[in-house]
């Protein structure tokens, strides 16, 4: 029976006998990225927005932007500070300001409209941007804290140290129009104005090298303050600042100093005059309070009955307390803080509450989360409540803590007897499923529990299912796993005594969770933490901030801060990350040339494929993983890879006379591979997956090696390995897109869905319920095996989004879109959305023996390249209800190409 395959194209926003109104919204207005955002110190702030209609082929064609200096002029339609008159541009997103200059404090208003193919926006909605202190001079002369431990804090050998706390009242008899707060609050802070928390942010601010820079928050606080007597109080934390191990290997841990703050409040009063709140020595100050310590590796003491009811209020006697002391401040510089802050952003009941000897309880939230536990208790004054963090059991029901390292992860609540007491910690944080409770003299119930998630404010932007339950499942592992790392800098884990932002860990995975988190911000400020820990003569290292000094020189760590960087100018259109560090990486790629390179082989690496899995699961059984395999071959390639990047930089930087000299090193570099490592049996090196793999998705292999080289990594796969990946860190990286690339999805789908070990089934089967570090994570020695890290997901994520969904962006910040999902055997079903600088982009298709359907959104201001899968033009149907014909391409691998416009469209396949 003859096949005819044949189209039938449907927009979905245009339903029969109803005529479509055409309109133009505009929405997700941004400022550098971010809403509303307060106190930045960028003198150019980019503005971005997003068009959104019910028609197709949507494009702007101008736009208009006014910003003044008050919402009445703006409402006025008054642009003071500027206007943009109307430009003829596409241009939607990182439009520089290009207005008035802006000055310490200032409040800008802004709005903006558009003229498109689909008619004329309205206004948009007002937006605003204030800048934070831009000058040293705006800031107050001096930093308070006390540089000193008391009796009862133990730094010498448990790094104890008790909260500081400090306040000052003042008077404020006019009527206020606005009021901001600058803070910078180091370790970690919390501002009170009249007894009340300003903000919903947690652990602030993030966390930096701070020799290097500091970071400032500024918070609008003017509903705090009143007319008359106004109290202002802060609670210092440690952090980083104050580092949790302060005698352990200090030629590795860099410390600070103890903490420490610099405040202004600025207060503009509604007849123009304004007052200022600064630190200085009226303060007053104590660490006799209730978190009688805090470390971040071993948890919070918080004493109750040390309370100072009513301290953070106008009329607290501080009579007691200490007259605040000017300290040395950070060498680092000042900046605001352009990344969002932490924040509480979920909560879990617990599943269960089992009873164990000893009078101990065990909690079980039912996911292995990053946060902390809020309890509620009866008792008697002095009595102490205890809880122990895990991430597992053991086989007799208690913590299994080994993998914890000598991190206590412990709380401690001493209650001060009231009826009902309830209670959180303040500044620390851990990675558990499970808590272990003792000092109860009853028993609890679940309902007295809440468990916190934090983690960066951002949104996810990503969703994916599919008809393939553990696809989903690793999905979901992965989410929770990449949310709780995030603590202002890209964790390794949450729950040892590390918790370190190690380059390696975060390569091709970073752009793997661009796809479920908006993480622009994030990565941005990551790639300034890493700049700044460059030495003077182009060192990069290995862990950024540099809070370990670990500068080992290798290719595949450091170079981290190339591929971020690439991910953020694909996926958001972020140039300044190129721009910004492209003097820093060409540094550093000379450095190593410099010293490591010989006969165009870079002949220094440190830690091969870091992880790679035992050859069986009970081979590794109780064996450390933390060995290392220095690999040329993944130093060279990485470096060859490197140059390629480069070459991309230069242009994207406007440096094109850098151009040739990385060509030329990459063609030498290219031709000594070859040369050292390639086997005449067709393969590289030792014909370990990874050293097949790297080389080939670097175009590295000559063509005339191709199909061999590809043939040896099929046959490690599906005979040597029995279908499963043998790669480790550094390999996993590349596995799914380098077998997509070549013609096998299926190939990659088998690896993906394995429950056998090693994969990332395997986990779960064996109950994880985010992503572990090791493959034989359930077997290794304890002492690295953390249950919670992202390093091995690899390029898995993208190859679901890219390859799996087929949402790829084909130019900077999916302005270009590629839509070609891969079809595989045994997959019936994905259903994948991912939310761009320009708007959602969605991919939903299900597929039958004889019927393939495909529902696609492509937002305004987009093009996108859609492959539809068709045996020859004529059979495909180009009209949809719009009747006006699609562009056709091409045919490709029986595929009709055709290029589309913005709308929401439906594809049908049938085969009769």
């Amino acid at each position: 029976m003859n096949i005819k395959i044949y189209i039938a194209i449907i927009s979905i926003c245009l339903l029969p006998f109803q005529k479509s109104v055409a309109q133009v919204t505009l929405q997700n207005t941004t400022c550098e990225m971010l809403v509303n955002p307060m106190g930045i110190d960028v003198v150019q702030p980019r503005l971005s927005w997003e068009i959104r209609s019910n028609q197709h082929e949507v494009k702007q064609k101008s736009y208009q932007i006014l910003v003044a200096s008050s919402l009445d002029k703006l409402n006025s339609n008054e642009g003071d500070l500027w206007n943009s008159q109307k430009v003829n541009a596409q241009q939607s997103i990182h439009l520089k300001y290009n207005g008035a200059k802006l000055q310490s404090r200032m409040r800008a208003f802004w709005k903006v409209k558009v003229w498109t193919s689909a008619g004329e926006s309205s206004w948009s909605e007002p937006n605003t941007f204030t800048m934070g202190l831009l000058y040293y001079k705006d800031w107050p002369k001096g930093w308070i804290g006390f540089d000193r431990a008391f009796p009862w804090d133990n730094i010498k050998t448990d790094s104890r140290l008790s909260a500081r706390y400090f306040r000052k009242e003042f008077q404020s008899n006019k009527k206020i129009k606005y009021a901001t707060a600058s803070i910078i609050g180091l370790g970690l802070y919390e501002l009170y104005v009249n007894g009340k928390k300003v903000g919903e942010d947690v652990l602030t601010p993030a966390a930096t090298d701070y020799t290097q820079n500091v970071k400032y928050n500024t918070l609008d606080v003017t509903k705090y303050i009143q007319e008359g007597k106004n109290a202002v109080g802060a609670i210092l934390g440690n952090g980083r600042f104050f580092a949790m191990r302060q005698h352990n290997k200090p030629y590795k841990i860099k410390t600070f100093g103890f903490p420490k703050m610099l405040l202004n409040i600025n207060i503009v009063y509604t007849d123009g005059s304004t007052a200022n709140i600064d630190t200085d020595n009226s303060w007053k100050g104590t660490a006799d309070g209730p978190i009688r310590t805090n470390n971040e590796y071993d948890g919070e003491e918080y004493d109750a009955t040390k309370e100072m009811t009513g301290w953070n209020k106008v009329g607290f006697d501080d009579g007691k307390w200490l007259k605040a002391e000017f300290v040395q401040e950070p060498t680092g510089t000042y900046e605001a803080q352009m990344n969002e802050n932490i924040k509480v952003m979920n909560t879990l009941t617990p599943v269960s509450i089992k009873k164990m000897p000893g009078g101990k309880y065990i909690v079980d939230m039912g996911q292995n989360m990053v946060g902390w536990l809020q309890i509620k208790v009866k008792g008697q004054k002095g009595q102490q409540i205890k809880l122990r963090f895990a991430e597992s059991l053991q086989d007799n029901g208690e913590l299994f803590t080994a993998n914890l390292r000598d991190a206590k992860c412990t709380d401690l609540y001493t209650l001060k007897g009231a009826a009902t007491e309830t209670w959180e910690p303040t500044f620390v944080y851990r990675g558990f499923r499970y808590v272990e409770l003792s000092g109860y003299q009853y028993a609890p119930k679940i309902s007295d529990f809440v468990g916190k998630m934090i983690y960066d404010n951002m949104k996810t932007v990503g969703t994916f299912e599919s008809s393939n339950a553990l696809l989903n499942q690793i999905f979901k592992n992965a989410w929770w796993g990449i949310a709780g790392n995030y603590k202002g800098i890209p964790l390794d884990c949450p729950q040892r005594n590390e918790r370190q932002p190690w380059l390696g860990d975060r390569g091709a995975v970073a752009h793997g969770e661009n796809f479920l988190f908006d993480n622009g911000r994030f990565y941005a400020k990551w790639l300034q933490d890493i700049r700044y820990s460059q030495k003077e003569d182009g060192a990069i290292p290995d862990v950024a901030p540099a809070f370990w000094r670990y500068y080992s020189d290798n290719m595949s760590w450091p170079g981290t801060m190339l591929l971020v960087a690439e991910m953020l100018y694909n996926q958001t259109g972020d140039a300044s990350a190129i721009r910004d560090n492209y003097p820093a990486m060409k540094k550093w790629l000379a450095y190593m040339q410099d010293r490591y390179m010989k006969d165009y082989i870079l002949t220094k690496d440190s830690y091969g494929d870091w992880c790679m899995p035992p050859i069986t699961i009970e081979a590794g059984r109780g064996k450390s993983a933390d060995k290392k395999y220095p690999s040329e071959l993944i130093s060279t390639a990485y470096y060859y890879h490197f140059m390629e990047l480069m070459m991309q930089f230069s242009k994207v930087t406007g440096n094109e006379s850098d151009y040739k000299s990385f060509e030329a090193l990459a063609d030498q570099i290219k031709s000594a591979f070859h040369k050292k490592f390639y086997n005449d049996k067709g393969y590289y090196a030792s014909n370990a997956l990874t050293d097949n793999i790297i080389p080939l998705y670097f175009g590295m292999v000559p063509k005339e090696n191709v199909e061999t080289v590809f043939k040896n990594i099929v046959y490690t796969i599906e005979v040597t390995n029995k279908g499963h990946l043998s790669n480790g860190l550094v390999g996993v990286q590349w596995l799914m897109r380098c077998l997509n690339d070549y013609g096998r999805p299926d190939l990659a789908y088998t690896i993906a869905t394995q429950k056998t070990y090693p994969s990332w089934g395997y986990m779960i089967d064996n109950g994880a319920t985010t992503i572990w570090e090791l493959w034989n994570g359930n077997t290794a020695d304890p002492k690295m095996n953390s249950q919670n890290h992202v390093m091995m997901l690899g390029d898995l994520l993208i190859w679901y989004y890219e390859n799996l969904a087929g949402i790829k962006a084909a130019s900077p910040a999916f302005e270009q879109i590629k839509m070609k999902p891969e079809l595989i055997q045994g997959l019936n079903q994905v259903n994948a959305s991912y939310h761009s600088a320009y708007g959602e982009i969605r991919s939903s298709y299900t597929k039958t023996a004889n019927q393939f359907k495909w529902n696609i959104s492509i937002p305004a201001n987009t093009t996108a390249l859609v492959y539809v899968p068709a045996g020859k033009r004529d059979e495909v149907s180009e009209k949809f209800v719009g009747q006006k014909e699609l562009k056709f391409i091409k045919m490709e691998d029986k595929r009709a190409v055709y290029e589309l416009g913005s709308g929401d469209y439906a594809f049908e396949v049938n085969k009769k």
